[in-house]
C-alpha cells in the first residue's frame, strides 16, 4: 500500500476546513484510505537518519497517508483533496477536455526497432501550465510514486516530461546500439554515449537501481526531436536540454512502455492530476503516435468509460434498498456518475479517466457502499441459520495426520511445486505428457510442474536435514494434482499420505507398521492379493 507525503496547511486549505488528527482521520476512514501520522519532514527525518543529520529541515507538518495501491489518482495532493472535495459534496467531479492544436499534432514515429526492447509510446502535451515550487514538487513526486507502483520499478512504463519550448517536434522513438546515442543526462555538464552513461549511473543510488532494464539489450530505447537531440533515455534518464524548472509553461509528456494499457493509464493520471494547472484547467493537448506499419493513434483518451451495473445488484450486496437516485447521488460523490436507466433496471455509469481501478460491477458496488458508508449499513440476521462444518475429505485428513503424529512421526510441508526433473527423472518415471500439469513460464527451474507425488517434496525435506539426528520420520498429507479431461477445469485433485522412515538400517517394518496402524484406523483390512475382497495386500515392486 502506497504512502503518500502531503502538506498539512495546503491539503486542509484546498479543502476548506482545519481539522484536528482524530477528525481527518476518520474523514480518510470514511473514504476508504488512512491517515498513518501527523509529522514534519523534520520528525520523519529524525526517524529514519537521526537527530543530527535532521537539523535544519523544515518543520512544516506533513501528512502521510497510506492509499490503495491500485488509486493511482490518489498518489499526490492534487488528486487526494480532489476526491476528498467531492467525497463531501463541496464540489463537483471535474470534465476532462482533450484540445485539438490550431496548427496540427504533435506527432512521435516509432522505428521498428523499438519492437526489440520497448514497442509502445503515448504522450501528451500541457499547455501554459503554471508551476508553484510545491506543484512542482508534488509533479515529481507523482511520477516517483508510479514508478514504483504501476510502472513496476519502471520495467513496463517509464515516464519522461519535457519543457516543450526548449525542444521540437515531430520526434522519432528509436532503438540503437548503445555508442550511437550521445547526450548530456538531466543535471550532468558532460556528454555521455550510453554505454558511458551505465558506467557513470552504476553506482548511483536512486537510477543505478533501473539499469539492468536495458542494459544488457544490444540496442537501447531513445526519444529524438526534430534537431535529433535526445529528449530521453527511457527508462533510465531525461536529457539536460529538456529539463523542467519552475518558469516551464508548456509540458510534453511521453511514456514508453512494454505494456500499453498501463501506459495509457500512466499517462492519463498525470495529465487528469496537473491540467487543473493549465490556463484552462483541465484540458490537454493530444499527440499522434505513429506505428511502424503506419497505423496511427491519439493520445491521451480523456472521454469517460461506460459501465453497466443492476440497482439490485448493488442492493443485494450492501444488504440495503436504494432507489436508483440514491444510488445516483452515492456514485457522484465517488466521482462516477449515471448516464442512463434503461428498461432492465440496468444502470448506465460514467468512470471518468481517473478511476482506472474500477473494472467490474462490483466495483461499482464498493464505491456506492463506500459512499453510503459501512458503518451506516444495518446490521441484520442472516435468512436462513447455517451450520459451518469441515469439509469430509479435511476431516479425514486431519484424523490421518492425529494419529500418524502420535505414532511419533513429524509432519512436513513442501511445496506443491517442483522441477520436472524431481517429479519424473529423479523418480525413475517417464513423462507421458499426459499426467503433469506444467507452468508454461516458470519463474525458475524449481518451480516447473505441479507434483503429481508427495515423494519428491518428502525426500528433500529428508536430503535438508541429513545433519539431523537419526532416525527421520517424516509425513506429508495432502493433495497432489493429475490432468483430468473429465472436469472442467481439465484437472483433479487427489489427498495422498506420505511418510518416508531414514536411518543407517532400511527400516521396512517400521514403515510396514504404520501403514497397517493407518489401515487399521480406517477399518481397511489386510487381505491376501489372490482374494477378491475389499482391502489392502503389499506386493514387491521394482
Amino acid at each position: 500500500m502506497p504512502t503518500v507525503n502531503v502538506d498539512k496547511n495546503e491539503l486542509y486549505q484546498a479543502l476548506g476546513k482545519h481539522y484536528t488528527t482524530d477528525e481527518f482521520r476518520e474523514v480518510c476512514f470514511e473514504f476508504g484510505i488512512e491517515l498513518e501520522e501527523d509529522t514534519s519532514e523534520k520528525e520523519m527525518a529524525s526517524k529514519e537518519v537521526g537527530v543530527a543529520k535532521a537539523e535544519g529541515l523544515s518543520e512544516r507538518p506533513i501528512l502521510k497517508i497510506d492509499i490503495p495501491s491500485n488509486r493511482y489518482d490518489l498518489l499526490c495532493h492534487e488528486g487526494i483533496s480532489r476526491a476528498l472535495l467531492i467525497f463531501q459534496e463541496k464540489a463537483n467531479s471535474p470534465s476532462y477536455n482533450v484540445v485539438e492544436p490550431a496548427d496540427g499534432h504533435v506527432q512521435i514515429l516509432i522505428k521498428p526497432e523499438t519492437a526489440q526492447i520497448r514497442p509502445h509510446v503515448v504522450g501528451a502535451i500541457l499547455r501554459n501550465i503554471k508551476f508553484t515550487e510545491r506543484s512542482y514538487n508534488n509533479f515529481i513526486d507523482l511520477q516517483d510514486k508510479l514508478h514504483n507502483n504501476i510502472c513496476r520499478k519502471r520495467t513496463l512504463v517509464a515516464i519522461g516530461t519535457h519543457d516543450f519550448d526548449t525542444i521540437k517536434g515531430p520526434f522519432t522513438y528509436e532503438a540503437l546500439p548503445p555508442k550511437e546515442i550521445k547526450f548530456v543526462p538531466l543535471n550532468q555538464t558532460k556528454e555521455l554515449d550510453g554505454e558511458e552513461l551505465m558506467n557513470f549511473y552504476t553506482t548511483d543510488k536512486h537510477l543505478g537501481k533501473f539499469l539492468h532494464i536495458i542494459r544488457d539489450s544490444p540496442v537501447y530505447p531513445v526519444i529524438y526531436d526534430a534537431n535529433r537531440k535526445v529528449c530521453s533515455l527511457p527508462p533510465i534518464i531525461n536529457g539536460d536540454l529538456s529539463k523542467i524548472t519552475l518558469n516551464t509553461k508548456n509540458v510534453f509528456i511521453e511514456c514508453t512502455a512494454t505494456d500499453l494499457t498501463k501506459a495509457k493509464i500512466v499517462l492519463n493520471t498525470v495529465v487528469t492530476m496537473f491540467s487543473e494547472y493549465c490556463e484552462q484547467p483541465f484540458t490537454a493537448e493530444p499527440v499522434k503516435v505513429i506505428y511502424p506499419d503506419g497505423t496511427e493513434h491519439i493520445y491521451p483518451d480523456l472521454s469517460p468509460r461506460t459501465m453497466t451495473v443492476k440497482a439490485d445488484y448493488i442492493n443485494a450486496c450492501t444488504g440495503l434498498n436504494l432507489e436508483t437516485s440514491e444510488i445516483a447521488t452515492l456514485l457522484k460523490r465517488m466521482s462516477l456518475s449515471i448516464k442512463a436507466i434503461n428498461e432492465k433496471a440496468e444502470i448506465l455509469v460514467e468512470v471518468p479517466p481517473t478511476r482506472a481501478d474500477v473494472l467490474h460491477a462490483c466495483d461499482i458496488m464498493e464505491d456506492a457502499a463506500i459512499a453510503y458508508g459501512f458503518n451506516n449499513i444495518p446490521k441484520t440476521l442472516p435468512a436462513c441459520a447455517t451450520v459451518g462444518k469441515q469439509l469430509p475429505i479435511n476431516k479425514l485428513s486431519d484424523l490421518v495426520r492425529k494419529e500418524i503424529a502420535l505414532a511419533g512421526w513429524t509432519e512436513v510441508l513442501p511445496l506443491i511445486l517442483c522441477s520436472h526433473d524431481e517429479n519424473f527423472a529423479y523418480l525413475n518415471k517417464k513423462d507421458d505428457n499426459l499426467t503433469a500439469v506444467k507452468l508454461s513460464n516458470p519463474k525458475t527451474a524449481e518451480y516447473q510442474v505441479v507434483r503429481t507425488s508427495l515423494l519428491p517434496g518428502v525426500l528433500k525435506t529428508v536430503r535438508e536435514n541429513k545433519k539431523h539426528t537419526l532416525p527421520i520420520k517424516v509425513f506429508e498429507v495432502s493433495d497432489v494434482v493429475f490432468k483430468d479431461n473429465s472436469f472442467e477445469r481439465l484437472t483433479r485433485n487427489e489427498r495422498h499420505v506420505c511418510a518416508i522412515y531414514c536411518n543407517k538400517v532400511s527400516g521396512f517394518e517400521f514403515i510396514h507398521g504404520l501403514l497397517n496402524r493407518i489401515m487399521d484406523m480406517l477399518g481397511v483390512k489386510l487381505v491376501s492379493a489372490s482374494d477378491n475382497k475389499k482391502g489392502y495386500f503389499i506386493k514387491e515392486s521394482d
